[in-house]
C-alpha cells in the first residue's frame, strides 16, 4: 500500500499545476503581462493542451479544451486520495 504523504504530495502537485493553468490563462488575457518567464509556463501547459486542441477546437475564440483540463486536473487531484489519507492533508 502507498504511504499517504504520496497522496498528499500528489495532491499538492497537481493543485500547483492548476495554478501555472491560471497563470497562463491571466498572462494570455493581458499581454502586458508577458515576459522571458511566460516562456517557461508556456512549456509547462502546453504540451498537455495542443493534444486537447485537436480534439476539442476552440469556439468562437473561446479554448474549451483549457477549462477541460482544469476540471479534469481537480477531479484527477480529488479522485486520488483514499478516504483514510483525508486527515493528512
Amino acid at each position: 500500500m502507498i504511504p499517504c504523504f504520496v497522496y498528499v504530495l500528489l495532491q499538492k502537485v497537481l493543485q500547483a499545476y492548476v495554478a501555472v493553468l491560471l497563470i497562463y490563462a491571466i498572462v494570455s488575457w493581458i499581454p502586458s503581462l508577458r515576459g522571458r518567464w511566460t516562456d517557461f509556463v508556456s512549456m509547462l501547459v502546453e504540451p498537455v493542451l495542443q493534444p486537447m486542441r485537436r480534439v476539442i477546437p476552440p469556439l468562437g475564440g473561446f479554448d474549451l479544451s483549457f477549462l477541460i483540463l482544469i476540471v479534469l486536473v481537480q477531479w484527477i487531484s480529488v479522485r486520488i486520495m483514499p478516504p483514510a489519507c483525508y486527515l493528512l492533508s
